[in-house]
């Protein structure tokens, strides 16, 4: 089978599930194409293969993609997103599917042990979130021979009980238990917890009668890449969803290129389009200033989705939070450069960097989700990476730990390439020549998984 016939095999059974869920093809297909382009993104030759698989696809759509793509790599898609939000029964199904799309673009262009620790986390992720099967370790292997790609055992068919089961809606309690548990973040913690507070009591005394000032529910976060932004800002759409807030909860997670649109006029439509899509939940645009920023302020697109942007937010105002992030002076710039943003947005939540022990539970944690185990040596070797790594604004934080478990999750699968048949605690175990000394890239624009 052709690496672009791969692609398509599995592509075609996303759609049949999406389908299923009433879910629009093109919404499918276009995550489904980024998320494979992200995953291959660094495998040489790659982008003609991905071309093959899209009609009238070029290399230029494949990069285009892999940026759009990048974000899902550590966490669920927007169409998995929604599915969970509204407990769909085929999420669990949409998530194999999305895992098959993982292990296909394993087959694109030349195999490389990067591709490979990508696809085994990003298939986690998106399994993990739909409660469905775990990813089976070594289940994506890199080939003996580097002129060959890697394949992937088939994932089973949900179980009907997975895919029927309807998990009830987490309360407020549990959701501050999950945000409490997050690595770190000591700050951002205290002040979600406010803002719950202040509105719980703000719903409680209008339900009774009593007149409550106008309180905005929109948030700015700032903080460096990495920090953990965009899972608090999933914890924070299931709690006001949770509060009653907000009627489905689900996080759309946007940038400046899915608002902007090539000419005049269209980004109006596109930016309400999108706002649409995050209609009962929370918008989330990271690097909101790119829409504000350059020599002489916002451009004409720029201008036109954020004026689109506050009247959304004003005729949503009843189910519809918005919250915009990045680094912390250009959002300062960002929200006083259109009234209708200072007016809305008077909450800023800082991320603080991670301190070298809160990086290394990070790392942990995510191997651990993956169902990977890090020796000592091989915390002792990261903790030595992580003195020797700049920490300047280009640091990826919660991003740099991921970035290290995808490098050496490939090389731990290149080191079993002629193990016939390995234990299990050899199929689990990261050890501490699976990590590299090499700087590691922080490519993608995602935060901690």
């Amino acid at each position: 089978m052709s690496t672009a016939g791969g692609l398509q095999d599995a592509l075609s059974g996303l759609l049949t599930v999406a389908t299923r869920a009433g879910i629009a093809e093109d919404a499918a297909r276009g995550e489904a194409l980024s998320l494979a382009a992200a995953l291959a993104e660094s495998a040489p030759g790659a982008p003609a293969d991905w071309a093959k698989a899209v009609p009238g696809g070029t290399t230029q759509d494949f990069f285009d993609a892999a940026v759009r793509g990048r974000r899902w790599r550590g966490a669920p898609t927007a169409v998995l997103t929604e599915l969970i939000a509204n407990s769909s029964p085929e999420k669990a199904a949409y998530a194999e599917a999305l895992a098959e799309i993982a292990s296909a673009a394993c087959t694109l262009g030349e195999p490389t042990m990067r591709v490979v620790g990508n696809a085994s986390v990003a298939a986690a992720a998106q399994l993990q979130a739909a409660g469905a099967r775990q990813l089976q370790v070594g289940a994506i292997t890199p080939p003996a021979d580097a002129s060959h790609a890697p394949q992937a055992a088939p994932a089973p068919a949900a179980s009907a009980e997975a895919v029927e089961a309807a998990e009830p809606a987490k309360t407020v309690e549990e959701l501050l238990a999950e945000l409490d548990e997050l690595t770190g973040l000591a700050r951002v913690k205290q002040e979600v917890h406010r803002q719950v507070a202040v509105l719980r009591v703000e719903k409680l005394r209008t339900e009774a009668g009593l007149k409550s000032p106008t309180i905005t529910r929109h948030l700015v976060f700032v903080g460096n890449p990495g920090t953990g932004k965009t899972t608090v800002a999933r914890l924070v759409s299931g709690i006001y969803k949770a509060l009653g807030l907000l009627s489905k909860g689900q996080l759309i997670e946007v940038d400046r290129s899915e608002l902007v649109a090539g000419y005049l006029g269209q980004t109006a439509t596109k930016t309400a389009e999108v706002v649409a899509s995050a209609a009962g939940g929370v918008l989330f645009i990271d690097e909101a200033y790119s829409l504000t920023a350059g020599d002489t302020g916002a451009d004409q697109y720029g201008r036109e989705a954020v004026d689109t942007l506050v009247k959304e937010m004003e005729d949503r105002r009843d189910d519809l939070v918005v919250i915009v992030a990045g680094y912390p002076q250009p959002m300062e710039a960002f929200i006083a450069a259109n009234p209708g943003l200072a007016s809305r947005f008077r909450t800023t939540i800082e991320f603080e960097n991670y301190t070298d022990d809160e990086l290394t539970d990070i790392l942990t944690g995510l191997a651990e989700a993956s169902d990977y185990e890090l020796v000592p040596e091989s915390l002792d070797k990261f903790r030595e990476i992580l003195v020797a790594t700049p920490r300047d604004s280009s640091f990826g934080n919660g991003r740099f730990a991921r970035n290290v478990l995808e490098a050496a999750i490939g090389r731990h699968a290149w080191r079993l390439r002629d193990v016939t048949a390995p234990t299990t605690d050899q199929l689990r175990q990261i050890l501490a020549e699976d990590l590299t000394d090499e700087q590691i890239e922080d490519e993608d624009q995602g935060d901690q998984a």
